[in-house]
């Protein structure tokens, strides 16, 4: 891979924060995951413009600030919407993924439920990222 991703990971489940961070461990990758439990967390991170993420990884049901809800927030910011933004949910309603797809994002990808193919799918997510251009803000 070519580039060492900065990736937003925003998930409120523990253990899929773990499964996350095992996987890219596993497969020998040197991105920085920052994490935030739910969207509003997530803003905060934002706020830090000097430190944006590359992309964003985001599930869509949390609390506080669902998922909808926070891409909406952030495909309304002028330096933020241009954030690369992938779903990583178990949601495989249509309607969501209409509706994510609608406010602009880069990808829906559905979390499996066998370890080996949620690596199979991170392994390509991130490898499309990193050899990806990125727009530097």
């Amino acid at each position: 891979m070519n580039n060492c991703l900065k990736i937003l990971l925003i998930e409120d489940d523990m253990i899929e924060v773990m499964k996350l961070n095992r996987a890219i461990s596993s497969l020998q990758l040197h991105h920085k995951i920052v994490e935030a439990n739910n969207g509003e967390e997530a803003l905060e991170v934002l706020k830090n413009k000097d430190d944006l993420p590359d992309i964003i990884l985001l599930d869509l049901n949390m609390p506080k600030i669902n998922g909808l809800e926070f891409l909406k927030i952030l495909k309304d910011d002028d330096n933020l919407r241009y954030l690369p933004t992938i779903i990583l949910t178990t949601s495989n309603n249509k309607r969501d993924l209409l509706e994510c797809f609608k406010i602009g994002i880069a990808g829906y990808v559905l979390k499996p439920l066998k370890y080996e193919d949620y690596v199979f799918k991170i392994e390509n997510i991130l490898s499309y990222w990193s050899i990806n251009e990125l727009i530097k803000i």
